[in-house]
């Protein structure tokens, strides 16, 4: 069980590149049907994925992600966005890739990290539950709502992963 979550505030940890590129980093909050655990046969059609409507109304969706700070490890910030955006935990699996983008928002440039998140508990509260819908959908209705290009690549190599590697059984249950 965990307690009252926070998050954290303030732009004075965050890092940068060296061409002050913010770093953000997110997770691919994900799980598998229930059927999965009979026979894997087509990972993408018993993958479901967890998007987050954007801040800003009528902005699609899209992964959780934010601010890497300087006294964090970058799987830690990963699921300390994760928790914060989406309040849902889960074992941070190995990193999915880096990409650089152009901010919908402003003309700033990020350099992204995003991961796979198999999530283990959803959250009944989070800090960001007033301002922010979870919904689980298929990848391919998440592709199809993504606002971000980079945040489809990266779910297109969530899939391909998951198709070379699945998830073992244990891992699977909630």
């Amino acid at each position: 069980m965990v307690g009252i979550i926070v998050a954290r505030t303030g732009r004075q940890l965050q890092r940068y590149t060296c061409d002050n590129q913010r770093i953000v980093v997110g997770c691919i909050p994900y799980r598998l049907k229930s059927s999965i655990k009979s026979s894997i046969k087509n990972i993408e059609e018993e993958l479901e994925v967890l998007v987050i409507s954007a801040q800003r109304k009528g902005k699609g969706v899209l992964f959780p992600k934010g601010g890497w700070e300087l006294d964090e490890e970058i799987q830690a910030a990963a699921l300390r966005e994760t928790i914060e955006e989406a309040g849902v935990l889960g074992t941070v699996e190995g990193e999915l890739g880096k990409w650089c983008f152009k901010s919908k928002g402003n003309d700033a440039y990020y350099e992204g990290h995003m991961f796979p998140l198999l999530v283990k508990e959803e959250l009944d509260q989070w800090p960001e539950k007033a301002i922010r819908q979870r919904h689980w959908v298929s990848a391919s209705k998440a592709k199809e709502s993504c606002q971000y290009s980079w945040m489809r690549e990266a779910l297109d190599l969530l899939v391909t992963r998951l198709e070379s590697t699945p998830p073992k059984l244990d891992d699977l249950t909630l």
